[in-house]
């Protein structure tokens, strides 16, 4: 098929109207790509994914600072569940009771007379740990006469005993304790192995643990400890 020149120069101008036309018509949607060599091939990121990773680290930072806490800041230095193993606190404590026991009041020298403490008798590199009383406190004689507990020369007053002492052991003399140590009985006199004993001995405030506070088990004696 023939074309003529004039034809050709026809179909030219043709072509130049319709794309003035295209440019020129308000309603014609025209998309136009910028695809300079800094933006060529570069992901898009949207204004709100940095803010969104950020939220997402903190909360990660949250919730590892809570199991940290959760798991080693507060079963060290602030609280800590423990088991009764034997009879030597009865009638306060029974064996297999569980209790909550706070580690606070032995780090600023708050613990006081008739407290009830765990503690490491064979130093704190031994797992083995006793629950018993304060009887007597830092800088203070003790002295068990007659079954009847003195301190610094007077009779203490106290009913935490479920029966008389039978055998004062080494308080059968005076005893001084150090400006660091507690003299600690079992509520259980006479079956209790405590100061009273050369085994146990005076209890240093660097074997402390603890204070026992609240009894959560057995939920029939529930509640905070005398």
């Amino acid at each position: 098929m023939m074309y003529k020149k004039e034809d050709t120069y026809a179909a030219m101008a043709d072509s130049d109207l319709e794309l003035n036309n295209i440019s020129s018509n308000d309603n014609y949607d025209v998309n136009v790509i910028d695809e300079t060599p800094e933006t060529k091939d570069q992901a898009v990121i949207k204004p709100g994914h940095k803010s969104r990773l950020k939220s997402f680290l903190y909360d990660l930072l949250f919730y590892a600072f809570l199991i940290f806490v959760s798991l080693y800041i507060i079963p060290n230095y602030v609280l800590q569940r423990t088991i009764v193993d034997g009879e030597s606190m009865e009638n306060t404590l029974y064996d297999g009771d569980h209790l909550y026991v706070e580690k606070v009041s032995y780090r600023l020298g708050l613990l006081k007379r008739f407290d009830i403490i765990v503690f490491y008798p064979y130093g704190r590199e031994n797992d083995e740990y006793y629950v018993k009383r304060i009887i007597g406190l830092p800088g203070e004689t003790v002295q068990i006469i007659d079954g009847r507990i003195y301190i610094n020369g007077e009779v203490l007053e106290e009913d935490y005993g479920k029966e008389p002492i039978l055998d004062p052991g080494r308080a059968a003399s005076p005893i001084k304790l150090g400006k660091d140590e507690y003299f600690v009985l079992g509520d259980n006199r006479n079956i209790s192995k405590d100061s009273r004993y050369a085994v146990v001995g005076n209890v240093k405030r660097k074997n402390i643990g603890g204070k026992a506070f609240f009894r959560i088990s057995p939920l029939k004696r529930f509640g905070p400890i005398d």
